[in-house]
């Protein structure tokens, strides 16, 4: 073979060998220190469970809504809403890790956060932040129309269920009896039942009144008054200021004409504030994400119970008894709420 035919053959191979090169896949750069950097996985799974109330009561509902808003807005999270007893109970399942959320009443979160009231032979719940103040908790008073109560203090000598026991709504009824005068061993029977249960003795006419805490309209005492007279006892606005001027937690609210079967005007009674809190350790960007998602969500909220209407941005943090957490915060922040 000629001299001249060699380089020929020589820029040839070199020319495959090019092209060979450039059309091999581009091997990945490494990352900062030498290493490869890692393929992306999907999002872990994230369970939340929302601690309520009783099924009768208004958690509930409520917790239900924000399951759905949280499943269908917040990629990578399953939710569920579980039935518990309530306020007292919920603190404590979110303070142990046993719930990722929980409904409770603003006082029951400052007494346990306190070590005060219900939680004052306790340990301090400190490891809890708060979320979202929500809606105001109604201190209903119901009685039989037949046990001719009309008064808080027509109480006395009668069989009343006072909440479940170490519960909220138990506290309240101490409190506001105590406003009055009235101690426990001053009624006939102190029950400590459920709102379910004192739904049933109400209707079987086994007690004569019950102290029932919730949002309204409240199912249990709907159910209760399709069946049975009942009435809505007032409590004084006089007494209601000498309650707030005890207890800060407390607010004059009225049940409106209507809310219940037989409730033919509007009832002055107290409140105190529903909200959501959750752990200290929970992931900021995972509260941010809910918190964001909830309000944004809010018609489905609406749309399943009445209160989802109180449940506003604007009023997130009024009566908020505990720091927030980092991740609302950032959230309020955002959208300018102080």
């Amino acid at each position: 073979m000629s001299k001249k035919m060699w380089s020929v053959l020589l820029v040839v191979v070199m020319i495959l060998s090019l092209g060979l090169t450039a059309c091999a896949p581009k091997a990945e750069e490494p990352a900062a220190g030498g290493e490869t950097p890692p393929a992306e996985t999907p999002a872990e799974k994230v369970y939340i469970s929302i601690a309520t109330g009783g099924t009768a009561g208004t958690y509930y509902p409520l917790g239900g809504a924000i399951a759905k808003i949280f499943n269908e807005n917040v990629p990578g999270v399953t939710a569920n809403a579980q039935a518990t007893g309530a306020s007292v109970e919920n603190v404590g399942l979110v303070s142990k890790g046993e719930a990722e959320i929980a409904f409770v009443q603003n006082d029951v979160t400052f007494y346990a956060y306190n070590g005060t009231e219900i939680f004052a032979d306790k340990d301090k719940i400190t490891n809890i932040k708060g979320m979202a103040m929500l809606y105001p908790e109604v201190v209903q008073i119901i009685a039989t129309k037949a046990s001719g109560i009309t008064s808080v203090d027509d109480l006395k000598g009668k069989k009343v269920a006072v909440g479940a026991p170490g519960s909220g709504a138990e506290a309240n009824a101490r409190q506001i009896l105590e406003a009055h005068g009235i101690k426990y061993e001053d009624l006939a029977k102190a029950d400590f039942l459920s709102f379910n249960e004192a739904a049933d003795q109400i209707k079987n006419k086994q007690i004569d009144a019950a102290f029932i805490t919730a949002g309204l309209p409240t199912s249990a005492i709907s159910e209760v008054a399709q069946t049975a007279d009942i009435v809505i006892v007032p409590i004084d606005s006089a007494k209601i200021t000498e309650i707030i001027a005890a207890y800060p937690f407390y607010t004059e609210v009225v049940v409106p004409a209507g809310t219940y079967k037989g409730n033919d005007a509007d009832v002055t009674t107290a409140a105190v504030m529903a909200m959501l809190i959750v752990g200290e350790d929970m992931d900021e960007t995972l509260v941010y994400n809910l918190t964001k998602s909830m309000f944004e969500q809010r018609q489905v909220i609406i749309d399943t119970h009445q209160r989802g209407n109180d449940i506003k941005l604007e009023t997130a943090l009024a009566g908020m008894p505990i720091d927030l957490h980092p991740g609302a915060q950032k959230y309020y922040d955002e959208m300018g709420i102080k």
